[in-house]
């Protein structure tokens, strides 16, 4: 199969939203950020109160992308074998066999990552950073593309595990999936009562309108998209005041600056452009660092938030003309 070219593969990827938008309402930044971190080989933490549709975003995008999906509802007697999957015995051959588990996806839904433990969350260290599972020695690799969409309510605090920061970290994205306002959730509700239903999106007209090859093409797009040294710079200098702020105990990694660069190279070449500007940083520095820094404990009881502090250091950060 040809190759499409980059800018067939941008309008395929920019289809996306109007698919999407049939089923899902007023998610646009959290759709755009699965599509960047599909660009980018990352994945996302999306984060929300149950009820905003991040089941169903997940779902419509698999159907829009013509890509698999699988759901693990991670509670606390999940195991990591009921995640990466496990050598089953056959009697008829006398041998072992490997049996793969949910992992084996395009897009692999991680619903409240939270509720099980870190043993079962460690499960997919490898398979995020590796993109393998390694079962008895032997590492069995991962479909591509290969995407992790965990979820994980912010008010509950019974009977959950927090991500520690070394797993926070191999996330791309973390997305705040906030309450939709009031003319979004008319519409919502108008969707319901004539007649929507959530586990049928063929009936309101979802279908595939991108698939690996436009993802692949963009991807080798990306890779080609310039970025000076002046924003190579200002990256470099929001992330190490990240290290500098009284508010933090805890800054962003090399590895996040890393990734704030990767993913506003995505972002620009979706915008159109084969180069990196400073409103391509800022408009993806929240969510790739908010939850790469922790905030001291003093800081968290005067009312602090990540979101304010990287706020406060764009703010304040020189921006290169």
């Amino acid at each position: 199969m040809t190759a499409p070219s980059a800018d067939r593969a941008r309008n395929a990827l920019e289809a996306l939203r109007q698919e999407i938008a049939k089923a899902v309402v007023g998610q646009d930044v959290a759709v755009t950020g699965l599509v960047v971190a599909l660009l980018c080989r990352g994945h996302v933490l999306l984060e929300g109160v149950p009820g905003v549709a991040k089941t169903l975003l997940v779902r419509t995008l698999a159907a829009s992308l013509e890509l698999d999906t699988k759901r693990v509802q991670f509670t606390p007697d999940l195991m990591p074998s009921d995640v990466t999957g496990s050598l089953i015995y056959d009697n008829r051959s006398a041998e072992f066999s490997f049996q793969p588990g949910p992992v084996f996806t395009h897009l692999l839904l991680a619903d409240e990552i939270n509720r099980t433990p870190p043993k079962t969350q460690a499960a997919l260290l490898e398979a995020m950073e590796e993109r393998q599972v390694t079962i008895d020695g032997t590492p069995q690799p991962l479909p591509d593309p290969f995407l992790v969409a965990a979820t994980q309510n912010p008010v509950e605090y019974e009977g959950t595990y927090p991500l520690p920061e070394a797993q926070l970290d191999r996330f791309l994205l973390k997305l705040d999936m906030s309450l939709p306002g009031r003319d979004a959730e008319i519409d919502i509700l108008t969707r319901h009562t004539e007649g929507f239903d959530p586990g049928d999106l063929q009936a309101v007209g979802v279908r595939a309108v991108a698939g690996s090859v436009d993802i692949e093409a963009g991807r080798a797009a990306v890779a080609h998209t310039s970025v000076s040294r002046e924003v190579t710079g200002y990256i470099v200098d929001i992330c190490r005041a990240t290290r500098d702020s009284p508010s933090l105990s805890l800054g962003v990694s090399p590895r996040g600056a890393t990734a704030l660069l990767a993913a506003s190279r995505a972002w620009a070449w979706l915008m159109g452009r084969d180069y990196v500007t400073p409103d391509d940083v800022k408009a993806f520095a929240l969510p790739t660092l908010r939850h790469r820094i922790r905030l001291r404990p003093e800081a968290a009881m005067e009312g602090v938030t990540p979101d304010s502090v990287v706020d406060t250091i764009l703010a304040h950060v020189p921006v290169p003309r």
